[in-house]
């Protein structure tokens, strides 16, 4: 494993990291088993957002006696009223969960401490202007978190953030789909030319920026969304004439400025010795310059099945219908079985969306929620 300074906090991060999302409502032999997988691969910093008492647990229980062996990125804001995923600035639900964590995995702090999905103005003034901020500060005061972070899919909020001087690390939506094409531009323009990219050849200058002010600041940034949800891996969602592969991806990100780990998230042990099998191999399978070359699309509007969009009024598991929504749209003649029968031992369907739009409106990716439940609906009802 190879490791890179986290800024100036005096901790280094193994260039490949472990997102847990995926352990999520899964049995504990699963979750110690990508647990040990990462470990014994020199793997040395996890991200935990979900808020879930049980995935905590899990966690707690597979890193018994090794705490010491990893960095945990703990998420401040990050809850679950009514088991729906959600988020929130209010103090007392933010130390409920906090301390339920600490709880959770046995100890006594928490290594990065992530301000919780900073995307807009209102998430902007929901930290740094209400005593959100304060107990942040005091949990570093008090040691109970040895940094201050923030998570942000968006780079001028997130830039911002930084502008702040309060954060040592930063964990950012990266991927070449992203990273070319900005909020009012298409991927097809930012490749070919029709945009002002002088600055930075193909990339959106907003992230250009935001990456390159990280470096200069020390300031440490891990990946978020490194594959895409996976869709920058496949030949039917990949927004590229050809998919990457996922060390493609983690090169991509591991080149940027300020890039310190790529957090992929794994639901078996395969996928985390896939993933550090980047460490094996040669320059030339690492490059990703040729396969994204020849754009076909966007990611924009593509669902991430990251569940920023709940909670759902109607209680809907909107990612997880949209996850199969998708999988069903590639022959709707042939649906396999085992969708089918997920999608109907669902308590609430997508016929029951009210089409508020709430979802829409706190969506990071642009992804059209309504349009999807009536597909759904239309495909598995």
């Amino acid at each position: 494993m190879l490791y890179r300074p986290i800024g100036k906090t005096g901790m280094s991060a193994s260039i490949i990291g472990l997102g847990t999302e995926h352990l999520d409502n899964r049995p504990y032999e699963l979750c110690e088993e990508v647990i040990d997988a990462a470990l014994d691969a020199g793997i040395n910093i996890l991200d935990v957002f979900m808020p879930g008492t049980p995935v905590r647990e899990n966690i707690g229980k597979a890193l018994k006696g090794r705490r010491d062996k990893v960095m945990i990125q703990g998420h401040i804001g990050s809850v679950d009223i009514r088991q729906q995923y959600d988020r929130t600035r209010d103090v007392i639900l933010c130390r409920q969960y906090f301390e339920n964590l600490l709880r959770c995995f046995k100890t006594d702090y928490i290594d990065f401490g992530m301000m919780f999905f900073i995307d807009t103005e209102e998430d902007y003034q929901g930290v740094f202007e209400t005593d959100y901020i304060d107990y942040v500060l005091k949990l570093k005061e008090e040691g109970k978190i040895r940094a201050i972070g923030a998570s942000s899919h968006n780079p001028k909020m997130a830039a911002r953030v930084v502008n702040t001087g309060i954060i040592e690390i930063l964990m950012f939506a990266t991927n070449p789909a992203y990273d070319m094409l900005s909020h009012d531009a298409d991927i097809g323009d930012a490749m070919e030319g029709r945009i002002d990219r002088s600055e930075y050849d193909g990339i959106d200058l907003d992230r250009a920026h935001l990456y390159r002010l990280c470096e200069s600041k020390g300031i440490a940034i891990t990946t978020m969304k490194t594959l895409g949800a996976g869709k920058l891996l496949s030949p039917d969602f990949s927004p590229f004439e050809k998919p990457l592969t996922v060390a493609q991806c983690i090169h991509y990100a591991l080149t940027r400025p300020a890039v310190v780990s790529t957090m992929l998230g794994c639901s078996a042990r395969e996928q985390v010795l896939e993933a550090v099998n980047y460490l094996n191999l040669s320059d030339e399978e690492r490059d990703y310059s040729e396969a994204i070359k020849t754009p076909k699309g966007s990611l924009s509007g593509h669902c991430m099945y990251c569940n920023h969009c709940l909670p759902c009024p109607a209680d809907i598991d909107i990612a997880a219908t949209i996850r199969m929504l998708d999988i069903a749209s590639l022959d709707t003649h042939n649906i396999p079985l085992r969708i089918l029968e997920e999608y109907s031992t669902r308590s609430y369907k997508a016929s029951d969306c009210i089409e508020c739009g709430s979802c829409e409106r706190k969506c990071p990716f642009s992804v059209k929620v309504i349009e999807h439940m009536q597909r759904a609906a239309q495909v598995f009802e």
